[in-house]
């Protein structure tokens, strides 16, 4: 055979990744500094083996088997090697731990360990979500007795007393309306609380326990009547009987995860707090988890560039390696532009979030944390897909080739602007956060990011495109049906707007330790436009839908 073509290979995904290691730098005290490197630089080795296990072996899902050979129901689930190791690797690298430190860095120090994780664990961080999102809404519960119970484990730094917590919202009528829940919680004879109901879509099966909306019996209808309770899976070593999974869904990507459809008979249930506005108290999970979203959509930006730039140094066409063709330079660069405005935003929620949290912040960042949540999920979620899109494309057919590894990029990337709200949802949500004060809120902040830096067009650009923004809302505050037509160009306007920001905050730092490269990317980016506002031609979408 007259030529082979060499596959891309990953680069270290710590060491090699300069956005990571120079925002750490920045925000980081030298002594947490030093003290979180090494368990960041074992995440990248457990991630560089796992894409050489990935590119070396054929791709598995999880099976499910309902009986064992003499007829009794056992619902067992086989799961890929990542997900039998994802205990251990949470538990020895603080992933989940170390967001509930007693820091205002705490948040930042996980996510840091979360995006290097996320892609090695095959979508095992989903669950590691739900369970940092249980550990959050517990504690705002109050409820002592669950947080003696369950905090422990959730937050183990020992695999074997470690447990997951899922999320079951989600039923046959649907996804984000939570109000027609037909789960009932009915309490027995002893006055326990048990669950009885369908749930559609059940992304943590595996774990050991989980927060589960439902309706207590004799309670009204509708979202307002419905609480969150606690529920455990397992007695000792056997899934409870009163849990019965129905089946595995086939689903587009993240496959190595099991997610299920699941029925309840009577699992015992323990209400977080009173019992009504169960949504209300679901909230905190959301902001947890939206998070996690955030971030894990950037990983896959990330690994996207990564093997595409790396792959151009190897694939030579017309004469010269694709990364001298000009026009594939240009492409890369777009990406990668694109890319740090994306990393910065997400990272800045994440650092925030442990702000708040530890009450450092000042007066207007618990409103802009409010509003920047929703716009950094709604913005990753969709740049990943573009993102990981664009990538296929650069490695032309091979792209499209299953054992490359690289299509999964892009049908796992599909999964961010779904889970956790989808745009539209967080569209509308980010209008709540605007209703009050948060364009105050992200003007103040953008002013502070953007001090000291000296790319007056980015400065003019970002200045220029929060005033446009504020005169529409301005404009259409009396007409809701205007506004929410409007919110989705608006979010993803203010999505981009605070992403640059941030990349200028970066690039004045950067710049003064001597590297030049977010100062190009933050040209590059506010380059290619930042003012997205689409005003709705209602008489047009009228039209067009008729």
């Amino acid at each position: 055979m007259a030529f082979l073509q060499d596959p891309p290979q990953l680069p270290h995904p710590y060491r090699s990744d300069r956005s990571l290691r120079a925002l750490l730098d920045r925000t980081l005290p030298a002594e947490r500094r030093a003290a979180l490197d090494a368990d960041l630089d074992a995440l990248g080795d457990y991630a560089l083996m796992a894409w050489q296990r990935a590119c070396s072996t054929t791709r598995r899902k999880p099976v499910l088997t309902q009986w064992d050979a003499w007829g009794q129901r056992v619902d067992r689930i086989e799961l890929t090697p990542a997900w039998q190791e994802g205990a251990a690797m949470t538990t020895r690298h603080a992933v989940l731990a170390a967001g509930h430190a007693d820091s205002e860095h705490a948040r930042l120090e996980e996510f840091a360990r979360v995006y290097l994780y996320h892609l090695a664990s095959e979508f095992y961080t989903c669950p590691l979500a739900m369970t940092d999102g249980a550990a959050t809404a517990i504690k705002a519960s109050g409820n002592r007795e669950l947080i003696e119970r369950a905090l422990p484990r959730f937050l183990s730094r020992d695999a074997s007393t470690f447990w997951l917590s899922g999320q079951w919202m989600t039923e046959n009528v649907g996804g984000s309306d939570v109000g027609p829940t037909e789960t009932i919680a009915r309490q027995d004879a002893s006055g326990q609380w048990r669950l009885y109901g369908r749930k559609w879509f059940s992304s943590a099966v595996v774990g050991e326990a989980a927060l589960a909306l439902a309706r207590p019996e004799g309670a009204g209808h509708g979202g307002a009547a419905l609480a969150l309770f606690y529920v455990e899976t397992m007695d000792g070593a056997r899934r409870r009987p009163e849990l019965i999974i129905d089946r595995l869904k086939d689903k587009l990507g993240t496959q190595e995860l099991p997610t299920a459809e699941i029925h309840l008979d009577g699992l015992p249930a323990w209400p977080l707090g009173e019992l009504a506005h169960g949504v209300r108290q679901v909230a905190p999970v959301l902001n947890i988890t939206r998070t996690w979203n955030a971030v894990c959509a950037v990983a896959s930006m990330a690994r996207a560039i990564a093997l595409a730039r790396d792959f151009a140094e190897r694939r030579r066409a017309f004469g010269r390696p694709l990364i001298e063709q000009p026009l594939h330079t240009q492409t890369l660069a777009d990406m990668q532009a694109q890319f740090e405005g994306a990393f910065a935003l997400a990272f800045e929620v994440a650092h925030l979030l442990g702000r708040v949290e530890h009450g450092t912040v000042a007066p207007h960042e618990v409103a802009l944390l409010r509003l920047l949540t929703p716009l950094a999920k709604l913005w990753t979620g969709k740049l990943a897909v573009q993102m990981c899109s664009e990538a296929l494309e650069c490695f032309g057919g091979a792209g499209y080739i299953e054992d490359t590894g690289v299509p999964q990029l892009l049908r796992d990337a599909q999964v961010y602007p779904i889970w956790e709200g989808t745009t539209n949802v967080l569209s509308l949500d980010s209008l709540r956060g605007l209703a009050g004060d948060g364009l105050d809120a992200l003007r103040t902040a953008c002013t502070g990011w953007l001090d000291g830096n000296d790319d007056m067009h980015a400065a003019n650009a970002i200045r220029q495109t929060l005033d446009v923004a504020a005169r529409w809302l301005d404009q259409h505050a009396t007409a809701r049906d205007t506004l929410e037509a409007g919110a989705r160009g608006l979010a993803f306007t203010l999505a981009r707007c605070a992403g640059a920001a941030l990349l200028a905050r970066q690039a004045s730092w950067s710049s003064r330790h001597g590297d030049r490269r977010p100062a190009a990317a933050l040209h590059r980016f506010v380059g290619h436009g930042l003012d997205r506002l689409v005003t709705p031609d209602t008489d047009n979408t009228a039209l067009l839908l008729s």
